[in-house]
């Protein structure tokens, strides 16, 4: 009886231990077993997508009004932009591109504003949404950050690319100001000009004609003049980049791709905190060439005071 006892105990122990090899030779370290029926493939991290096949933009635009290239020119602004997606007047001009979560601005030679031959589809910072009279100064700071990239631009009869501004900086003069220097309107020089050019950024700033012209005669437009342009090193062609741009009391800084920056905090920037300010970021188009349109697009956009 111990024999036969003996003999079954060692066939259980072979059959679990032939049991276990086939296991093994089933199923590779770490892998489980899939159940019958249709296999879905693993989701990778990070492969998560809003919605199934869709991208949206995440852009808060209550504090953005547009300006586009038609009508006087037109312009729609908080609350109404809020809806630009439903709204008739917008489809054609700013839109979602669900493919990769941009909002596209597009744009094309027709209206321009009064103090401009070229056309755009651009935001105008509004601090107070709904009003164009609430703004900021040098002193108080400021901060823009943009993800974006060239889409599409026309090309001239040499076949070069055609020039869009994708970021401003825009003076303005109070009423005070406006009154004493005899002034129509509360029109101020831009102080920064971000231009997409020939597949670089190249940036433009104002400065003064005289540095010892009067607080009184600088509000003048015809008081500043462009500086010579700077041009980042890097080409972004029409791939994704990051722009920002910091100002503070007498200084002004705009940062390419998080890597390359170029500093303004010379005479012209702290006697331009004499003027109050607003950003602007989207399609300027700086050419009047029939045929001519860009698409500008842009995934992200903050800014902050």
């Amino acid at each position: 009886m111990k024999l036969i006892s003996s003999i079954i105990k060692n066939q259980r122990f072979y059959s679990i231990l032939v049991l276990l090899l086939i296991v093994g030779v089933g199923c590779k370290s770490g892998e489980i077993e899939k159940p019958e029926g249709e296999w879905i493939p693993p989701v990778k991290e990070n492969e998560l997508v809003e919605g199934v096949d869709y991208f949206l933009p995440h852009i808060d635009l209550k504090n953005w009004k547009v300006t586009l290239p038609v009508g006087n020119p037109a312009e729609v602004e908080p609350p109404e932009i809020l809806e630009y997606g439903t709204n008739l007047q917008l489809k054609d001009f700013m839109y979602n591109d669900s493919t990769d979560g941009s909002l596209v601005f597009y744009t094309y030679p027709g209206s321009s504003t009064a103090n401009s031959s070229y056309s755009r589809t651009e935001l105008r910072e509004q601090m107070v949404p709904g009003s164009n009279t609430t703004n900021w100064t040098f002193a108080q700071g400021g901060r823009i950050k943009g993800e974006l990239a060239l889409s599409e631009i026309s090309k001239d009869t040499n076949g070069d690319s055609h020039r869009v501004i994708i970021m401003q900086i825009h003076g303005r003069l109070t009423n005070e100001q406006r009154d004493l220097i005899g002034e129509d309107d509360n029109n101020a020089p831009p102080m920064l000009k971000i231009y997409w050019t020939d597949k670089k950024v190249i940036v433009r700033t104002k400065v003064l004609k005289d540095e010892n012209a009067s607080d009184i005669d600088i509000l003048h437009t015809d008081a500043w003049k462009d500086t010579d342009a700077f041009t980042f090193s890097e080409e972004v062609g029409f791939e994704r980049f990051t722009l920002e741009v910091i100002v503070s009391e007498g200084k002004m800084e705009i940062i390419l791709n998080d890597n390359e920056s170029v500093v303004y905090d010379d005479i012209n920037v702290q006697r331009w905190g004499i003027f109050e300010n607003y950003f602007k970021a989207g399609n300027y188009l700086i050419t009047t060439d029939e045929g001519a349109y860009s698409r500008v697009k842009y995934y992200d956009l903050v800014h902050s005071h």
